[in-house]
């Protein structure tokens, strides 16, 4: 209990400090990601951190879609084919214009295109499914 401080060691390689933002609930570490998302030409150091953007993307334009069609009573192969030129569309436009990164990177522009595409296709049929048997069921 001397009056000489304790000389601050670093953190072994094991202990990073987003290790503790992810036991915290990531808030600090989301928010940063978010805010790349959003923010064109973003540099995306960690490759997952841009694929798991992609992914969530696509949920949220399923589920818009979802309950577009569902309230405007689309029906059949129309609705599934506009859904997919969208989707795509718009994720192809986001990673290759806004975001500008090199599709390489990513294993080329169907690696990216394709990313998340089944799940979201999946809630896409759920929400309208709901939103349409909801709304315009006799």
């Amino acid at each position: 209990m001397s009056g000489a401080r304790r000389k601050e060691e670093p953190l072994p390689p094991s202990s990073h400090p987003q290790q503790h933002l992810v036991a915290n609930g990531g808030g600090a570490l989301r928010g940063s990601v978010w805010g790349k998302a959003l923010r064109s030409d973003s540099a995306w150091e960690d490759k997952d951190e841009f694929l798991d953007v992609i992914y969530w993307f696509r949920q949220i334009i399923a589920v818009i879609l979802g309950v577009i069609w569902g309230v405007v009573p689309l029906k059949g192969f129309v609705g599934i084919a506009i859904f997919c030129l969208i989707n795509a569309g718009v994720l192809y436009l986001y990673f290759s214009s806004f975001q500008q990164i090199d599709e390489e990177e990513y294993g080329g522009t169907w690696e990216l295109t394709k990313e998340g595409f089944m799940t979201s296709f999946a809630l896409f049929l759920v929400v309208w499914i709901i939103f349409y048997t909801a709304i315009h069921y006799d």
